[in-house]
């Protein structure tokens, strides 16, 4: 698959709306929207080498969930190991029965159904939890296990079957969506159901660019520009008056889709996008996005109160410091077969993930440890 700097700086417009609007930014009113940029992309990239590999005839389910080992738990299990000094220390036994309980819902890929079950996202409540962002790291896991298996299913039946199946897909969930936001606002945001057709938007543009020569000329330019307007109208005119995801969520997730189709080397969109500080945002999105939650919500544990919008921005750069940190250090040893094999990988997440259950579940057993109090 080639690589497309754009793409890295279109994960920095994802990533840096997000930390500034849980950091209580209000003018970024629609920072959350950045999850649904990553939905796209991700769908975007997984269908692409997936493509690519059953194209080949070298698709491996043990490669690819090696792979998503190797680039998802490292730094999640660090930054995991990172909160639980400061949780012991800051949180109250209330708060720390849940970060233990949400411990265990992050190892086992379902902290989304976890906070379905237990938060509105847009309550106040929600900046003292300091894994609730995990919610859509579940997402991605649960497409993660289940979409290469679909793909493997249909391969056989041919390319036009697999693209109408994921359009018949993609238009049941925002069906879906538009009727939970109405009955069951709270299961629309966080599960899946509801958000597989922004991550089939992403499939759907791996299959036309897989197939068919990228678009060029003025319309690549106009409708790549088109996209980039339409994210950056999303963060600042969408808010929490607006139900979401809905159809409203339609002009962030087409605005990324419009801009992995169109934005080519010749663009103004692809220039921007591929400025060296956003592509460099863009590589460690990831880590960085890990990073953020917690550190906001320890701070206003220490605080007893919402800090200043001074000290919510120093951390805000500081999330952005400890993800270059876990990306160089964490991220990419992890990702080099040379230097950790597919046994270490398994046995590693198989071991550490033991080991915070164990800790979730004295968390939870134990009362949030109320003895810290006495």
């Amino acid at each position: 698959m080639i690589y497309r700097k754009e793409i890295d700086g279109l994960r920095a417009l994802a990533v840096l709306p997000v930390i500034l609007f849980h950091a209580g930014f209000e003018w970024v009113s629609g920072g959350y929207i950045g999850v649904d940029i990553f939905f796209v992309i991700s769908g975007y990239l997984i269908s692409s080498i997936l493509l690519q590999e059953l194209q080949d005839g070298r698709f491996s389910i043990v490669n690819f969930y090696e792979r998503r080992a190797r680039r998802i738990l490292p730094a999640l299990f660090f930054v995991l190991f990172a909160c639980l000094p400061f949780a012991w220390w800051w949180l109250l036994p209330e708060e720390l029965i849940s970060f233990g309980q949400s411990i265990i819902a992050v190892v086992a890929f379902v902290s989304n159904i976890l906070f379905w079950q237990q938060t509105d996202y847009f309550t106040a409540s929600t900046d003292l939890i300091p894994l609730l962002h995990t919610w859509s790291l579940a997402v991605e896991e649960q497409f993660y296990i289940f979409f290469p298996l679909f793909l493997v299913l249909f391969w056989k039946a041919g390319t036009r079957t697999l693209v109408l199946v994921i359009s018949i897909i993609a238009l049941l969930s925002l069906g879906l969506t538009e009727w939970w936001w109405r009955y069951f606002p709270d299961a629309n945001f966080y599960l899946i159901p509801t958000r597989a057709w922004e991550l089939m938007i992403g499939a759907l543009a791996a299959f036309y660019l897989f197939y068919k020569e990228a678009p060029k000329g003025k319309l690549s330019e106009v409708a790549s520009f088109l996209g980039l307007l339409m994210i950056l109208a999303s963060l600042l005119f969408i808010d929490k008056s607006i139900p979401f995801p809905s159809v409203y969520a339609l002009l962030p997730t087409l605005g990324t889709a419009f801009i992995i189709l169109f934005a080519n080397q010749e663009t103004i969109t692809h220039k921007i996008l591929s400025f060296k500080l956003f592509v460099g945002i863009g590589l460690i999105s990831y880590s960085a996005y890990l990073w953020h939650q917690p550190l906001f919500v320890f701070a206003r544990a220490y605080y007893m109160d919402e800090p200043s919008a001074a000290v919510m921005a120093v951390l805000s750069v500081f999330a952005l410091l400890l993800g270059y940190i876990s990306w160089r250090f964490i991220e990419q040893p992890f990702r080099n077969k040379q230097g950790f094999s597919r046994q270490t990988i398994f046995v590693s997440a198989f071991i550490f993930s033991l080991i915070f259950v164990g800790i979730g579940a004295f968390f939870v057993f134990s009362d949030g440890a109320m003895y810290r109090f006495e």
